[in-house]
């Protein structure tokens, strides 16, 4: 399914995915730069949010005002936001032939809405159908990290602010959702790279460019850009 894409563009889509705390909005703006430094064009978006309309989403899925109708209506709210992401930002970049790095995607309403809000799969098989149109990312990160550490290190990056809809959530929810993104590494190697989020930023960093470098070279986007400069 995955191996096509690559023939319908000539960018390429890479989403970063994983659970509170990970540390995936620092990556991404440090791995934008240096792909910037090496000549590659880059939109750094995320979601959900990425796109006038999703952002309007945005305020009310984190505020937790959709939190009473359940985690349908959240997935529903969060396809909304995802299908006028794809069509609106994500699709005409990557059709340019940019690079687009995304802060959450698809794998975090199968893990979010899916496994923890426990929503038959076939539904949300048919939402990830429709909203994401064939635009499935080419390389996804997953960012892992024991959940207890990644929520004192949210903690700490928020202060005093109020935790949001899903960092509020019990330490046990956050386990499963650790485990569940796991499985769609396993399921899915050919997309998905596991990175160890646990280490210092820098390691990080280090272990997120050996694997994109390595996959762009493999698509020989690096030498075509590069080309094109």
């Amino acid at each position: 399914m995955h191996g096509t894409l690559h023939n319908r563009h000539s960018g390429f889509f890479i989403t970063f995915e994983g659970g509170e705390g990970a540390g995936k909005s620092t990556q991404i703006t440090r791995l934008a730069g240096k792909l910037r430094a090496e000549g590659h064009d880059v939109v750094v978006t995320r979601e959900p949010g990425g796109s006038p309309g999703a952002e309007a989403v945005r305020h009310v899925l984190l505020s937790g005002a959709a939190e009473p109708f359940g985690p349908k209506m959240e997935a529903v709210l969060f396809a909304a936001a995802r299908s006028d992401h794809v069509e609106q930002v994500i699709r005409p970049a990557v059709e340019r032939g940019v690079i687009v790095l995304c802060d959450r995607f698809l794998d975090s309403s199968r893990v979010y809405q899916g496994v923890t809000g426990e929503l038959d799969p076939e539904f949300m098989r048919a939402l990830e159908d429709v909203t994401v149109n064939g635009m499935v990312p080419d390389m996804t990160l997953i960012l892992d990290i024991d959940p207890e550490l990644g929520l004192q290190r949210a903690g700490v990056r928020r202060g005093e602010g109020i935790a949001d809809r899903f960092e509020k959530e019990t330490l046990e929810i956050h386990q499963r959702r650790r485990a569940a993104y796991l499985a769609i590494a396993a399921a899915e190697p050919e997309r998905c790279v596991v990175i160890d989020a646990s280490g210092s930023p820098q390691e990080v960093e280090t272990a997120i460019e050996t694997a994109v470098f390595a996959a762009l070279d493999a698509q020989g986007i690096a030498v075509a850009q590069a080309v094109g400069d």
